[in-house]
């Protein structure tokens, strides 16, 4: 069993997953298809352009999100969580209740769709019609395997924490046997990942061109506050490094199209 920082003995250190050593960038000509999952389901339809499945653009969208919303059918009924997430080299985790019915429904294999979107801009067009946002948004398709070793979810519980706020799981308790086994951990491959980005300006119609209508784009940022400390601290503590570091990262927001993706995957009017 793993040790915490708070036990004695020697350190846990979690298995690290090897990342492609020089990922290609391929923006959407063929998209490579998983042989698990059928075509139709890794293929964008709306301004295909824009869609990629390198793992560059696949892991730094994910890797900038928080939220993920995890979709899978109770019955015949489609249900969508929303939840928090990490990457694992190529495979993402998340984790809940083991009573939770999204992650029974994940445990058993269920197929499972997850979605990330980060929202960068208002594009504000002169007609209603060819409004539209800036945003990076990853869709995974899959079928989501239930961790059962307790050192590998313990590992993958230190990818959530350390997704979220890097640093604090050398700072905290970590998970009891009792905790272990009353929380469920999914993992699921990114083999099904497709990403689609857009980040251009107004595409209005040439008709419009010259309606009395401000045009232009506004963009949208995630800012971090500063830290609140809970009530009944023991005397004497201050904010540790990873809060420190977590109230003044920067503004959660695009700093331009991904590298090496054209002009083309990104202009054009709505999503």
């Amino acid at each position: 069993m793993p040790l915490s920082p708070f036990s004695s003995g020697e350190r846990f250190e979690a298995p690290v997953v090897a990342q492609d050593a020089a990922p290609t960038l391929s923006c959407r000509g063929s998209l490579h298809v998983s042989a698990f999952l059928p075509d139709d389901l890794l293929r964008v339809r709306r301004h295909p352009e824009r869609g990629t499945t390198s793992r560059e653009v696949v892991h730094s969208i994910l890797d900038a999100g928080l939220v993920c919303h995890l979709g899978y059918l109770h019955g015949d009924r489609p249900v969508v969580v929303p939840t928090l997430y990490g990457r694992d080299g190529d495979e993402l985790v998340v984790h809940g209740s083991a009573a939770s019915r999204a992650m029974r429904a994940g445990a058993t294999g269920l197929p499972v769709c997850v979605t990330v979107m980060l929202l960068d801009a208002l594009v504000l067009a002169r007609s209603a019609f060819h409004h539209s946002l800036n945003y990076r948004s990853v869709v995974v398709h899959g079928e989501a395997q239930a961790i059962e070793d307790p050192d590998d979810k313990t590992a993958a519980l230190r990818t959530l924490t350390e997704h979220a706020t890097p640093g604090r799981w050398a700072e905290v308790r970590w998970p009891t046997p009792q905790e272990l086994r009353a929380t469920t951990v999914l993992r699921l491959s990114l083999d099904g990942a497709v990403a689609k980005v857009r980040a251009g300006g107004v595409g209005d119609d040439e008709a419009d061109l010259d309606l009395p209508v401000w045009a232009g784009v506004v963009p949208v940022a995630t800012s971090w506050g500063e830290a609140v400390a809970t009530p009944g601290l023991a005397d004497g503590l201050v904010p540790p490094a990873s809060v420190v570091a977590a109230a003044s990262r920067p503004s959660l927001t695009a700093t331009g199209v991904p590298a090496g993706l054209s002009a083309s995957l990104t202009s054009g009017d709505r999503p």
